[in-house]
């Protein structure tokens, strides 16, 4: 208890899910069920704390959602902000405030934060070049582009991260970058932004990062000392989109704040509006106190490829604003794998949380306890449904159940289920057990304290299991008929021992524990607290914690993810649809006129690939066009060929030929082209409308 008792209050974040999708269970193997368990246990140990997430609802991810959803990010972000802060009441993640990154405290929060930044000069501004999509007229954020990680070869990694190994990249990074809008290499062309310079940061980073060894853990801290060995370099606090946080100054207008300059100081809003809720004082639990620079404890619970994020880019983030806390652990988690493969959403290869809750109704402490008992703590784990068949039956029903249910049984066949006791309120009267219960609530707090909730949870798994041999050694059954006393003493000790189970599962299974305080009939309890069963005091009926999880229910889901499996591999491999332009006015389109003509003449542009010279009669007149289109048709070919041209396209030269118009012409994702040809009877020049 010693390292938690020097802080006045502690602030616990968990990382904010983007609102494009729903959450499975790896998102809460990582970032929310540790935190959860967490966070619990300081409320039991009476800490001031506030426990602080929301939705992400910014940045690239966002949009390419709306795009393949043919809706606008507005409506993306509010569908899936629900559904996941739903399906994280249901499942009893015990949030102080879940908030969103849309509201107006965060962006002007999110924007005082950089003017803080520029105004004390600590950006860098510079042009630089960046990918750009010349087919729809745009600078490419980090997630629109994608391509072969460097590092592992992954062919999916982003812009900005590989998700395969977890590397922070750069697009220029990427090999063979390709644009999610268009499908097509992108181009470089310059554009100016605003750079925090974690170069300049980099001496006091190692020196604070150096301080953590030994208390964060193994697989956080290396990661970071590996990003500080291969050298910090500036890193772009702007973007080019149309999505997100304005740029508060006057010569940016059209950019927004890197996404991930916004999410972070999410966490800060959120208190804000926690604290404008609770009429509480926000700057306690952010900034530095005068009088005693340990007032306040930040924790942020992540996964492990938000780790750079956490570690270095925020916490540069917040010394170069001077008033707030950092971070005094980051205890990330690694990777859950599902069924022998990685959790994929594009593939569907996951246990969506939304599914289970209403697929397993009333089970939300079954997955709980198997997560825990799983966490990938310091390497990646697995999750498979028999397994967790076999913890749910095997342990939960067998054996903390299974002594729940046989005390209480006894306690209501033998004495109606009413504690009598002559000397008071019954303790203890087992030495050896007291001391062992004693020991498993002193490795219980040092396992929360360093983060090893797999251990914890083993802790009071442990204390059902010394409870179930005690009862098997003191086999009240029998003793009920040659010695009353005894057996009413064994039961007695028993009952107390189920007292002490209920209060360590709190932080791990909140509903489990609120119903045997229920059998008990006394109100719960904190870890400074007992629970007194006075004289006369009368139990509640005895009902089953949990229930066999049968064979039909887990082949059922696992043959759900084999169809889902099948779906993915028989599905036709096509190339993407190539997601609409931004709408234009009608007046844009009224704009252009678009005739049918006929091709009368085409040949090859010399010294050209592409080029093809025709003459097109478009019914006004008989004009040259120069178009693309060499590789997918032969000159012969298309000679009498009707077309759709764009006559008041202004005249631009072209290899030394004039061309006066343009071709129309469909192009799939494959940059396949076919003409855009009228049909029926239409004279040249007919206008197409």
């Amino acid at each position: 208890m010693s390292q938690l008792n020097k802080y006045k209050r502690f602030t616990i974040t968990s990382a904010l899910p983007y609102a494009n999708g729903p959450l499975h269970i790896g998102h809460l193997a990582g970032a929310y069920l540790p935190a959860d368990i967490f966070v619990r246990y300081l409320r039991m140990l009476k800490k001031d704390v506030v426990y602080i997430c929301g939705s992400d609802e910014h940045g690239a991810a966002i949009t390419i959602k709306a795009k393949k959803e043919g809706t606008t990010p507005q409506a993306i972000i509010d569908k899936y902000h629900k559904q996941i802060k739903d399906s994280f009441e249901e499942f009893g993640v015990s949030f102080d405030i879940y908030h969103r990154t849309s509201s107006a405290i965060h962006h002007d929060l999110s924007q005082e934060f950089f003017l803080n930044l520029y105004e004390k000069g600590e950006f860098v501004e510079k042009f630089s070049e960046q990918y750009y999509d010349e087919d729809f007229d745009q600078f490419l954020a980090d997630r629109y582009i994608t391509g072969t990680c460097p590092v592992c070869s992954n062919d999916r990694a982003y812009g900005d991260q590989c998700e395969n190994c977890g590397t922070s990249l750069n697009p220029t990074d990427l090999i063979n970058p390709v644009s999610t809008l268009s499908g097509k290499a992108p181009v470089l062309k310059p554009t100016k932004h605003w750079y925090l310079p974690l170069d300049k940061y980099q001496p006091w980073l190692e020196k604070w990062i150096d301080e953590k060894e030994g208390e964060w853990k193994v697989n956080v801290f290396g990661q970071c000392r590996s990003w500080l060995k291969s050298g910090l370099q500036p890193r772009s606090m702007t973007r080019d989109l149309d999505w997100g946080i304005d740029v508060p100054l006057e010569e940016a207008k059209g950019k927004k704040l890197y996404v991930w300059m916004d999410a972070p100081i999410g966490y800060i809003s959120a208190t804000k509006q926690w604290a404008i809720d609770n009429q509480k004082d926000w700057q306690q639990y952010w900034k530095k106190q005068a009088d005693d620079a340990d007032d306040t404890c930040l924790i942020h619970f992540i996964g492990k490829d938000n780790i750079v994020f956490h570690c270095i880019i925020f916490p540069a983030i917040l010394k170069a604003h001077g008033d707030y806390v950092l971070p005094q652990n980051v205890p990330a988690n690694e990777f859950l794998n599902l069924e022998g493969d990685k959790l994929s959403t594009s593939r569907n290869h996951a246990v969506w949380l939304h599914e289970y809750l209403e697929e397993f109704p009333g089970k939300q402490d079954e997955l709980r306890y198997v997560l825990t008992s799983i966490l990938p703590e310091t390497a990646d784990s697995e999750f498979t449904w028999k397994d967790y068949q076999a913890r749910v039956n095997n342990e939960l029903v067998a054996i903390l159940g299974n002594y729940v249910n046989r005390v209480m049984i006894l306690m209501h066949k033998f004495f109606d289920g009413k504690v009598e006791s002559e000397g008071g309120n019954i303790t203890f009267t087992d030495n050896e057990l007291n001391a062992e219960v004693g020991r498993y609530y002193d490795e219980l707090g040092k396992n929360l304290e360093s983060y090893r909730f797999r251990q914890a949870l083993q802790n009071v798994m442990d204390m059902a299991r010394l409870g179930n041999r005690y009862l098997t050694e003191q086999e009240p059954w029998k003793s009920i008929k040659t010695d009353a006393e005894a057996a009413k003493n064994a039961l007695h000790n028993s009952l107390v021992l189920i007292g002490h189970l209920a209060t360590c599962l709190q932080p791990f299974l909140p509903r489990t524990a609120e119903k045997i305080f229920g059998m008990l009939n006394v109100a719960p309890v904190t870890f400074d607290e007992e629970i007194t069963f006075a004289n006369g005091h009368q139990l509640n009926a005895a009902s089953l914690l949990f229930e066999k999880i049968e064979d039909e229910a887990i082949e059922k889901q696992v043959q759900k993810l084999a169809d889902k499996k099948a779906a993915a591999a028989a599905a036709p491999k096509l190339a993407p649809v190539i997601p609409a332009k931004p709408n234009i006015s009608f007046d844009d389109f009224a704009g252009m006129d678009i005739r049918t003509g006929t091709i009368l003449t085409a040949e090859k542009v010399a010294k050209t690939k592409k080029l093809l010279k025709l003459t097109i009669d478009t019914g006004i007149d008989q004009r040259t066009v120069v178009s693309g289109i060499a590789e997918h048709y032969e000159p012969e070919a298309i000679i009498g060929q009707q077309v759709s041209i764009l006559v008041n396209l202004e005249p631009r030269e072209i290899k030394g030929i004039m061309s006066q118009g343009m071709i129309l012409m469909a192009e799939n994702a494959e940059g396949k082209l076919c003409f855009v040809a009228p049909t029926g009877d239409m004279p040249n020049g007919s206008v197409i409308r």
